[in-house]
């Protein structure tokens, strides 16, 4: 029997830092560059952290590719994540880390796909202790596209699972029509600024408010 692949974006979907990274992101940038909030303005929701940093580069007129910034932003912004962390009052989202538990128990790869960066995953995953669950995925550095990060993911995790079988989970438009681009089951969520009719629109081909009935909403995922 194949096993379900099962991979989720973390902001909004497995948990909110309440602002956490978008804060370590603005600091880090006005400590290179003198700009503060310099990201007012710029979509954060679904947005890869490559899209995001490279947005606000061209927004304040840096010169140079974001390649070229990568490593010395990521270094600023690790820095100061885990403190951001701290002082804000995040929390898992409803039904975590039951979920989780109970599609491993049943035999699912649990992976991530998501628009962050990766050490920026590990440490909003190890805050809120649910970094142990996953086995690896796709993250925010490697592309300005979503759908390259859930590419990325199927890769890292599927270990040549038919797409049909392979499920993306998050709270945005931006995760539905990625999973759907790379021939996997998007399945929508609505714990972040999107509702189920938006998600619903998106293309998603399963909705759910939340996953606090966890039970439930595993045999759904498991059977979709």
């Amino acid at each position: 029997m194949t096993r379900r692949v099962v991979l989720f974006d973390i902001d909004n979907t497995l948990l909110y830092t309440g602002g956490a990274g978008s804060h370590a992101m603005a600091l880090a940038f006005d400590r290179l560059y003198g700009v503060p909030d310099g990201f007012a303005g710029i979509e954060f929701s679904g947005r890869t952290d490559r899209f995001i940093l490279q947005s606000g580069l061209v927004t304040h007129g840096v010169a140079g590719d974001v390649a070229e910034h990568l490593d010395r932003f990521t270094e600023a912004y690790y820095g100061l994540l885990p403190d951001s962390i701290e002082h804000r009052e995040g929390h898992l989202m409803p039904g975590f880390p039951e979920l989780l538990h109970t599609l491993r128990d049943a035999g699912a790869i649990l992976g991530l796909a998501t628009g962050n960066f990766s050490r920026a995953a590990d440490i909003k995953l190890a805050a809120f202790g649910i970094a142990d669950y996953f086995e690896g995925g796709g993250f925010g550095e490697t592309s300005i596209e979503r759908k390259d990060v859930v590419a990325d993911a199927i890769r890292e995790v599927a270990n040549g699972t038919d797409p049909g079988n392979i499920v993306v989970i998050g709270d945005t438009p931006h995760d539905i029509t990625s999973a759907l681009d790379n021939g996997a089951v998007g399945i929508g969520v609505a714990t972040g600024t999107y509702s189920t009719a938006d998600l619903a629109a998106s293309g998603a081909n399963l909705v759910f408010e939340d996953f606090a009935d966890y039970e439930a909403a595993a045999a759904r995922l498991l059977g979709c």
